[in-house]
């Protein structure tokens, strides 16, 4: 009796905001605003950080890989959200929200890692500047960065062939704007402990860690900046390092809130934290990617003096 109720899906209906049309037409411009910001801001990082040749060292190769994965992330759901916005039939197929959940979290999962990865580089730049071409050589920093994109792809297949083997009934509205992965996980018509409990391990492993590390490594930077005697030297190491903590705050602030806490089908159930989730889920996709490149062009000399170095170049080749 139990598989009576069952049925294959082969879509889903993305409920998003619907019954809201005005705020549907508000947000679909909003959010296609930010999304050709995040295009044209995060593609100038790239391409200044492979023409410029100052910015050939670790800091701004992490810092490209970082630009690339803001662009893929917000690239995997916001085209499909600003077509539902606009289309009344607002579905999804199966196969195509399992894609969208695999690259969403694995671009997700690999910042995480890329941060902390940043984090070491920068503690190895202050507290310990004479070995830093050493111990931060080409083999070693690409080695780094692809390592966090092979955690990432890891830990969102594993969770994402987890989700996908639920049995889903006949319910198949998700009460959000893309097939995010907490969001399909509710549906289910099964316990979905041991999915909250995988989540658990690889938020602990993927988002957690790396976050310690980043903690530790400022705790060293910080402890090591103060012992320099100069206000100009503190200031200077200080700017080094503060484009990347106000990105580690505004990232981990988000991401922590969404899935630190797995929570049951009976409490995801309430309408109240539903829209909570959808609009700090929003914030994270869309408000992240957009501020990173404006954070790291804003308060960093040498991404500005590069800027201006092709925009000189491109005035006076014509």
């Amino acid at each position: 009796m139990e598989w009576e109720n069952q049925t294959i899906l082969v879509e889903f209906f993305l409920k998003g905001l619907s019954g809201y049309p005005r705020l549907e037409v508000l947000f679909f411009v909003l959010i296609l605003l930010m999304y050709v910001v995040i295009l044209l801001g995060n593609g100038t990082l790239i391409i200044i950080s492979i023409l410029d040749s100052h910015l050939h060292s670790p800091m701004y190769f992490f810092l490209g890989n970082l630009s690339f994965l803001d662009i893929c992330y917000t690239t995997t759901s916001i085209p499909s959200t600003l077509v539902s916005f606009l289309s009344e039939r607002k579905t999804i197929s199966f196969s195509g929200c399992a894609v969208q959940m695999f690259l969403g979290l694995a671009m997700g999962t690999t910042e995480c890692v890329l941060l902390g990865m940043m984090a070491f580089d920068r503690y190895v730049a202050i507290c310990n500047p004479l070995r830093y071409l050493i111990i931060m050589s080409k083999n070693s920093y690409v080695t780094m960065a692809a390592g966090s994109w092979f955690l990432g792809v890891v830990n969102s297949a594993v969770q994402t062939a987890f989700v996908v083997q639920l049995p889903f009934c006949r319910n198949n509205i998700i009460n959000h704007f893309s097939c995010e992965i907490l969001a399909v996980m509710k549906m289910a018509c099964a316990d979905i402990s041991g999915n909250e409990l995988i989540m658990l391990v690889a938020t602990t492993l993927f988002t957690l860690m790396p976050l310690l590390l980043i903690v530790i490594s400022y705790s060293l930077i910080v402890s090591s900046i103060l012992k320099i005697r100069s206000s100009e030297g503190r200031s200077k190491a200080f700017s080094t390092c503060s484009a990347h903590l106000t990105v580690v705050i505004i990232f981990y602030g988000t991401i922590l809130s969404m899935y630190m806490k797995p929570k049951s089908k009976d409490t995801l159930d309430s309408d109240g934290l539903d829209a909570t989730d959808k609009l700090i889920s929003m914030f994270y996709g869309v408000m992240t990617p957009m501020m990173n490149p404006l954070i790291y062009s804003l308060r960093n000399k040498d991404v500005k003096e590069a800027l201006k170095n092709l925009l000189n170049r491109r005035l006076f080749n014509k």
